[in-house]
């Protein structure tokens, strides 16, 4: 049944409205890049440049080794999403599957970890990760994802799961499937919506955090993009324009990633 036009019109009206805002500050990204360095600020709000310096694109990597950071940010994210989904996707069965307090338990334990502060993590997993002598490589940061990343995702792959009929993983429990066996077979296949959701959001999130990286990783040679970036925010306001080339060049991947994954979770939604 479809929707009265008024409400399909409102609709549209609704989302055209909120791809205007969060599509603003990307377009005063571009065209900010776009501007000539070292002039003097203007009067008003100049945002279109006349004519456009595309010069600023091959002069960023005069300010930052924009390549070896990039292939930093690639591998952590290579290395980080499928560990990410494998823990998650486990864990998420794992609350399923449980029963009574056992359950309950186990949310609990999830929702309570999801409400712990970020910056609370930081000293610990240095003083860790030191410890065990893994700090400070390109891959300090991806051990994070054998953590699971963040409880919000363990949820996420419960409410998936939670859709299941249970009967169905009681089944292949008595065909003598072991619990990897239905995890890998019958549970994480029929959460693929959920299994592309988290991969998204963690490689958006592995690609551009930079807190994790200035906490555990000190030598610039093995930093993230996000966190090379982060250091050219410092930069004189004459040169910002060189500044917003680089972001440029830093988010034009994840946006690239991103609306891949958003057709493959359209696309799996409507196989459902």
């Amino acid at each position: 049944m479809r929707p009265p036009r008024r409400t399909a019109t409102w609709w549209t009206v609704g989302v055209i409205a909120l791809s205007v805002v969060f599509l603003a500050p990307l377009a005063v990204m571009v065209l900010g890049s776009l501007q000539r360095p070292l002039q003097p600020p203007p009067n008003g709000l100049d945002l279109w440049p006349d004519p456009a310096e595309w010069a600023n694109y091959p002069a960023v990597a005069r300010f930052m080794p924009l390549g070896g950071l990039l292939l930093n940010s690639l591998l952590l994210v290579v290395l980080a999403v499928p560990v990410t989904v494998a823990v998650t996707s486990m864990a998420g069965l794992a609350i399923v599957t449980a029963r009574g307090t056992a359950r309950r338990l186990l949310v609990g334990v999830s929702v309570l970890t999801l409400l712990v502060p970020a910056a609370t993590l930081w000293v610990p997993r240095v003083v860790l990760l030191r410890g065990v002598g893994l700090a400070d490589t390109p891959f300090t940061v991806a051990l994070l994802a054998l953590a699971g990343t963040t409880p919000f995702y363990v949820l996420l792959f419960a409410l998936a799961y939670s859709r299941i009929p249970r009967s169905l993983l009681e089944a292949a429990t008595l065909e003598g499937m072991s619990p990897f066996a239905v995890w890998r077979r019958v549970a994480l296949p029929l959460a693929r919506p959920a299994a592309v959701a988290v991969a998204a959001l963690a490689g958006l999130y592995y690609w551009s955090t930079f807190m994790d990286p200035l906490t555990l990783v000190s030598s610039p040679g093995n930093w993230p993009a996000a966190l090379g970036l982060r250091t050219l925010s410092e930069m004189e306001v004459a040169l910002y324009p060189i500044y917003l080339a680089a972001a440029v060049l830093v988010t034009a991947p994840a946006l690239l990633a991103f609306g891949v994954a958003q057709r493959s979770f359209f696309s799996s939604v409507e196989r459902r």
